[in-house]
């Protein structure tokens, strides 16, 4: 390893604590390399020359923590943009969710509307929204109260038909929306089922029993002992053949809890818990 990559590290390490130990946010058990990767996206994106630079503003400088906050919880998602992945949970979960009287689906690390919203339309076009509750959340308040204005910038409507067309929606996307300045916004329609809460998987028990649990893009950032303890909780937290959504998660090391669950299709991230 390059003395600069040691010397930066250990930046990283002391930010890291810098951030618990005055805000109270963990990410010291997060992936270095992802971390350091956001880090350097923030930092270019403010012009701040060093990771040091960085620490000595979050801690001199209040402007700075919410924003670099926000980078470091954020996971870029799009409405429908694993289609594979929806159209095999579409075909798997409606069947139980039809089964079950009062289904309820918790959105665990949500960073967009994008991500909730999703869920929700499919659940209306199968025709089971009206009895299932939806919980979304984040450890980010900031995030999770852009995600509750339930808005996306109207730029990416193109991509956005094309998935959701391959992911299997059968009306179309812009029933379910309206548009203003430049922004499509989701029908009210949408919003009646959703409660949206902070929660860290990093430090919260499990809250509620689920018959299906979505967490995308927020596992890969977790190193192996905060996965473990993330999949533990899901695990916990869904009824027996409850359903696991966790497109392109990762699960080195963690045989032992992906073990209780039946890979019904591991290659999409779909998994039910057998025990």
């Amino acid at each position: 390893m390059s003395t600069s990559k040691t010397l930066e590290d250990l930046e990283i390490t002391l930010l890291l604590e810098a951030i618990y130990q005055r805000f109270g946010d963990d990410f010291r058990h997060y992936q270095k390399e992802i971390i350091r990767c956001k880090l350097h996206t923030f930092m270019i994106a403010h012009d701040v020359p060093t990771i040091s630079s960085l620490q000595d503003r979050i801690l001199h400088d209040d402007t700075y923590i919410n924003p670099l906050l926000c980078a470091l919880d954020a996971n870029p998602s799009g409405l429908f943009d694993h289609p594979k992945h929806m159209r095999e949970l579409r075909k798997t979960l409606i069947p139980l969710l039809c089964s079950s009287p009062a289904p309820k689906i918790w959105i665990a690390g949500c960073s967009a509307a994008e991500d909730v919203y999703a869920i929700a339309i499919m659940l209306v076009e199968e025709g089971i929204y009206h009895k299932t509750q939806i919980f979304a959340t984040s450890a980010n308040a900031t995030l999770l109260n852009s995600a509750r204005e339930a808005k996306f910038p109207l730029d990416k409507l193109a991509l956005y038909d094309e998935n959701y067309l391959r992911a299997g929606g059968t009306e179309s996307l812009s029933d379910y929306f309206t548009q203003a300045d430049g922004l499509a916004i989701f029908r009210p329609e949408l919003h009646r089922n959703i409660t949206w809460g902070q929660y860290n998987l990093g430090t919260d028990a499990s809250f509620n029993e689920f018959e299906l649990i979505v967490c995308r893009g927020s596992l890969n950032d977790y190193a192996t002992r905060l996965r473990r303890r993330a999949l533990q909780i899901f695990y916990d937290s869904l009824t027996t053949f409850g359903i696991l959504s966790v497109a392109d998660a990762d699960y080195i090391g963690l045989t032992p809890i992906i073990s209780a669950f039946n890979p019904l299709s591991a290659k999409h991230g779909l998994y039910q818990k057998i025990r």
